[in-house]
């Protein structure tokens, strides 16, 4: 059997109604929060005592999602915000944008910083990272031209 989908990428932080508007600038859907915690969730995280708040934010086409967690209990136990683009484990998250110009003038407003410089891929692509809420890493992508099947 394959995989049928990917179902969410989950990113941790600490203050989650930054994070939530945020990524609704960027342009995601917040679909709904709700508490996590009991006995299923101890059990599928593997951390006893476990209480999270979790928001989730689908993008305008429905396809992906994107999972913010704040964790009440147990403490955060380590800090990879800051990471640099070449660090082992999870890095970044991309997102394909209509207008990379307008999009950063936005996010900045939001506090992003842009990590390098808006760059081109030959005729295809303008590429950027930023550092969006608490450092997390975001890929931005504007597609030039329309692929040809």
């Amino acid at each position: 059997m394959t995989v049928k989908r990917m179902d969410n990428v989950g990113i941790v932080v600490e203050d989650i109604d930054a994070a939530i508007a945020f990524f609704t600038e960027l342009g995601l859907i917040l679909e709904g929060r709700a508490p996590i915690e009991g006995d299923w969730a101890d059990g599928v995280t593997g951390l006893h005592g476990m209480r999270v708040e979790i928001a989730m934010m689908r993008t305008p086409d429905g396809h992906s999602r994107l999972e913010l967690s704040r964790f009440l209990a147990p403490p955060v136990v380590a800090d990879h915000r800051n990471a640099p683009v070449n660090a082992l484990g999870y890095l970044r998250v991309m997102f394909t944008v209509e207008d990379i110009d307008d999009t950063l003038v936005r996010l900045v407003k939001r506090g992003a910083k842009l990590v390098g410089e808006v760059v081109q891929y030959e005729n295809m692509y303008r590429l950027c990272y930023i550092r969006g809420p608490e450092g997390i890493l975001i890929g931005l992508a504007e597609q030039l031209v329309q692929k040809t099947s």
